[in-house]
């Protein structure tokens, strides 16, 4: 097996009053075996941590699993958190997954990340092939996800050991926080040390994790007496005085650490443990760390302590060479120094090995480590600040003479004052650059804000402000706010550089619910721009944050000034597409008729529309997609969901781009009928939403389509409690929502049998929506609701709103909202007349793609004739009703259609056919027949059936094809299709 170790695998020496963490070592490794005497099992991955402060012998026990892990034959993966590496994002995941990849070619090394290579190659410092990619966090954490599952299934059993985990940069600690719950379905165990006093106060999701975790974290505490004793002798002899070893465990306070110091220094001064040596002991426990440790390190002469200042700058595994050169900085003997060079260096290297100060690194060559972080941070902290700074603008220096990872040379420039160095600006912004790449805004934004205070010059502040915007965009939107406005005010601005900056100003003013304001400053820029292109891109931004407001002042004015707009473009480039999309949607929403809504679309599609274009946005997409569903052609919804998805997941955006398109290519299945199907593509897109750091909108949308979806199912106490644990319809969101947030919650209290509630609520949204003069009833069923709550109290109001939603669905033309229409209408009507609209409402919900309404329809239907007595008739409605119910994972409608059916006397029948989305052969001729023209008599006579018989044949196609007879053309050419 591959090893992947990182650093020697030995006991250096046997572990003292550590019995209870070997042996959940033990255990935790015996859980990774693939059998146990000779029985085959599954392995168990798991998670195991050791806490406690420094000098306790965390890292030896990690040295302990290291050996034990490589004594079964594991394989092994380890990294270390760095005290001043901690900028450097991925660090900890690098040393990890790094020796492994290293050993592949570069072919290998592709055919192995596959199509995540960009997305994880900048976090795992590969060379990325296409620069301009910056994935999203998610997106990466996704891809490191994948590649350590990867590892492990080619290496397993694991053992992924993390030192100084308190020390790990920001990235890796969030990267392992998240993955560490996956390890119990792999070969996989993770051991972790920390400090857990120094854990950053933003690591909470991994201090949740470890706390939380069913094994809890091994606190270490001091040796006790013995223990020490145990060490001391075991370094002078066994004749060592009984009351010189309780001083030593008194001076070190138990800790391993110190004590194991102190008696390697006990032995090379050939102390021998009476009570008269006290006083050198005391002398030598000095010397272990603070203060005691300086002195030592003084009296092995300038030069030497001039390469440790410099290793202790450098951090981590260091190389000598680079040490070497920055030992000169600041000495008054520079030039001879510099000429001495490698001798004084090896000078230092020899003396600080010999006082264990120093040994050899895990690094690359030979490279050197301090042998424990406490003395590191001691040297460090003991470094004149003036010669300090020197040393790490060297050390910058040096990085950027070597062409190295600009990380590198930032991460020390952020430890040098501010000097007006357009050579620092430069480096910093690379070093953005190549964050923003490896998916670590945070630690962009460290950096560009580093490069802001520098400052750079005039020229290049504003694109510099807007770097630091698109660094903030995802974690702090409100910054992005303030960075743009201050760009926008520099002059001399580069016009696409304006455009771009405007762009992402109003979008981070959406974010942050402010889509007034983000109207308005499109608007202003529109007014402004001399160019013909930015000003119809800044148009088309103030439409879209117009038609998304929920408070807009003159909604018809706009649709006018949309509509004027529209018709004199073609759709030659890509802003005059989105004006298009735009008023595609427009046109939907107002309820105009469907083939104008399509018209605008397929023209705004004609040239394309990229759901990642950064500086479009993709909510235009998103709406001319799902037009297509409203339209009664979800098949060309799904398809371009499909596209769209894949778009975003092959750019390694995977956070509220992903989150939104799981949960409304949900909501599409939903308004097709496919309930179980819909309610898990919402969840999976709620469960993404919830990972990504203001994800909100996201969120928002999946919560309304899985209450909606619950409801559907039956199942109004799971909604209930969906709703209340995201106060769902206690606040109203200032962006326009889909479906509308206070139309489904109308919905639940419906459910729920808290019809006045309801129907004040359903009131204001048809105010709402009134006064913006949108009436589409397939876009907000408000009226139909409010029907239904009104039905009791006030039938002739309910009779009224009913018949308006009738006819505004007749306006708009899609068969599915005239026949969810007819069936409101119908349940309010009383009298004969209930059961031709009834009739009327199948005869058009058979003609849609809509499974669930249409069996809804149905049980309606025929309920109603068994009151009338028609029993024929109505078994056949409720038995197509409960087969449709049950089909769409509809119970509560399967339930009801069984209890009609059993009140009537009669008893459900086995189901005719399984539930699929294959079409039959009858029903793929009689698809092909009708795509060509062919009316329902011609079909009937070629199958050999009547024209009911034809008609219920085209109705399982619609349904399962997805799409109503004016698509069925272009359904047939791409049907079957994989779901994304």
């Amino acid at each position: 097996m591959a090893d992947g170790l990182r650093q020697p695998i030995t006991e250096q020496r046997p572990l003292l009053e550590r019995d209870q963490e070997l042996e959940a070592i033990d255990c935790a490794l015996s859980e990774l075996r693939d059998a146990v005497e000779g029985v085959p099992r599954a392995p168990r991955g798991g998670l195991l941590a050791f806490t406690g402060e420094g000098g306790l012998g965390k890292t030896t026990l990690i040295a302990a699993a290291r050996a034990r892990a490589a004594a079964h034959g594991f394989t092994v993966f380890s990294g270390k958190g760095g005290e001043k590496e901690q900028g450097l994002a991925f660090r900890v995941v690098r040393q990890l997954m790094q020796p492994t990849l290293a050993r592949m070619s570069e072919t290998e090394r592709r055919a192995f990340l596959g199509s995540w290579y960009d997305i994880v190659g900048a976090a795992l410092g590969l060379e990325a092939t296409d620069p301009a990619r910056m994935p999203d966090p998610t997106g990466v954490r996704d891809g490191l996800d994948w590649v350590m599952t990867r590892l492990t299934t080619m290496n397993a059993p694991v053992v992924l050991l993390l030192d100084d985990v308190h020390w790990a940069d920001a990235e890796s600690l969030d990267w392992i926080a998240s993955f560490a719950p996956r390890v119990a379905d792999l070969p996989l165990l993770i051991v972790v040390a920390y400090r857990p006093d120094e854990l950053p106060s933003d690591a909470t999701s991994f201090r949740t994790l470890v706390e939380r975790h069913e094994k809890r974290p091994h606190l270490l505490s001091p040796l006790g007496e013995a223990g020490v004793a145990r060490i001391i002798r075991d370094q002078v002899g066994e004749e060592a005085e009984d009351e010189f070893c309780a001083e030593c465990w008194e001076v070190t306070g138990g800790s391993p650490f110190e004590a194991v110091e102190l008696a390697i220094r006990l032995r090379e001064r050939q102390v021998k443990g009476t009570q008269d040596e006290l006083p050198v002991m005391r002398e030598l426990a000095a010397a272990v760390k603070g203060p005691g440790l300086i002195e030592r390190l003084k009296r092995l002469g300038p030069s030497t302590v001039r390469f440790a200042w410099a290793a202790a700058v450098l951090g981590g595994s260091f190389s000598p060479e680079l040490a070497a050169d920055m030992m000169v900085v600041g000495s008054e003997e520079a030039a001879d120094m510099a000429v001495l060079g490698s001798e004084e260096a090896a000078e230092a290297i020899e003396k600080l090995r010999a006082c264990r100060i120093l040994a050899d690194g895990d690094g690359p060559g030979d490279s050197l480590q301090f042998v424990h972080p406490l003395i590191a941070t001691t040297i460090y902290r003991a470094i004149p600040s003036s010669l300090r700074v020197g040393m790490h603008n060297a050390a910058a220096y040096a990085a950027q003479v070597a062409r190295s990872d600009p990380t590198i040379a930032a991460r020390h420039l952020l430890e040098v004052p501010c000097d007006g160095s357009p050579e620092a600006v430069a480096c910093l912004r690379a070093a953005g650059r190549e964050h923003l790449r490896a998916g670590a805004p945070e630690a962009a934004r460290r950096v560009l804000a580093r490069a802001l205070r520098e400052p750079p010059p005039a020229e290049d502040r504003a694109e510099l402000l807007h770097e630091l915007a698109c660094s903030t965009f995802l974690i702090d939107p409100k910054a992005t706010v303030r960075h743009l406005r201050k760009a926008l005010k520099e002059s001399g601005i580069d016009p696409d550089l304006r455009a771009s900056i405007v762009y992402r100003l109003t979008q981070a003013l959406a974010h942050t619910d402010e889509l007034t304001e983000a109207a308005t400053v499109a608007a202003d820029e529109a007014r402004r721009a001399a160019n013909p292109r930015v000003k119809l891109r800044m148009q088309a931004d103030h439409f879209v944050w117009s038609a998304f407001r929920t408070d807009e002042p003159d909604s018809s004015a706009r649709s006018r000034r949309l509509a004027r707009l529209a018709d004199k473009l073609t759709g030659r480039g890509l802003e005059e597409r989105y004006i298009l999309g735009l008023r595609a949607w427009d046109t939907l929403v107002r309820g105009e008729p469907r083939r104008t809504a399509l018209g605008y679309a397929e023209q705004a599609l004609r040239g394309g529309m990229s759901w990642t274009d950064e500086n479009h946005g993709f909510e235009v997409p998103v709406a001319v997609a799902l037009l297509f569903m409203y339209c009664d052609q979800p098949w060309r919804a799904e398809e371009l969901f499909a596209k769209g998805m894949a778009e975003c997941k092959h750019k390694g955006w995977r956070g509220s781009h992903l989150a939104q398109g799981q949960t409304l290519l949900g909501y599409i299945r939903y308004r097709r009928g496919c309930l179980l199907e819909a309610e898990e593509l919402v969840r999976a897109g709620l469960d993404t939403a919830e990972r990504v750091e203001g994800a909100v909108p996201a969120q928002w949308f999946a919560i309304g389509i899985l209450i909606q979806s619950l409801l559907a199912r039956g199942r109004t106490a799971d909604a209930r409690r969906l709703a209340d644990s995201h106060h769902y319809g206690d606040v109203v969101p200032n962006a326009v929502i889909f479906p509308d947030p206070r139309t489904v919650y109308a919905e639940l209290l419906l459910a729920e049998g808290r019809l006045p509630e309801a129907a004040r609520l359903l009131s204001d949204v048809g105010n709402w929506l009134q006064a913006r003069d949108w009436r589409n009833p397939t876009w907000c069923p408000w009226q139909l609701h409010l029907a239904s709550a009104l039905a009791r109290t006030a039938p002739d109001q309910a009779v009224r709103h009913a018949q308006d939603a009738v006819k505004r669905a007749r306006d708009f033309g899609a068969a599915s909202a005239i026949g969810q229409a007819l069936h409101t209408l119908a349940a309010v009507t009383d009298g004969p007349a209930a059961l031709d609209l009834y009739a009327e409402a199948v005869d058009h919900l058979q003609r849609s793609p809509a499974a669930y309404e249409l069996a809804r329809a149905l049980v309606g239907h025929g309920a109603a004739l068994i009151r009338k007595g028609n029993l024929q008739e109505a078994a056949d409605r409720l038995y197509e009703g409960l087969e449709g119910a049950v089909h769409c994972g509809a119970e509560a409608l399967a339930v009801r259609a069984r209890e009609e059916l059993s009140a009537a006397g009669l008893r459900p029948l086995p189901l005719r056919y399984a539930q699929t989305d294959t079409l039959t052969v009858s029903e793929h001729k009689a698809a092909e027949m009708t795509a060509q023209g062919h009316p329902v008599a011609v079909v009937a006579k070629e199958l050999r059936l009547r024209e009911q018989g034809v008609r219920q044949l085209l109705s399982a196609v619609y349904r399962k094809i997805g799409t109503d007879a004016a698509g069925l053309v272009s359904a047939l050419e791409s049907f079957p299709r994989q779901l994304p």
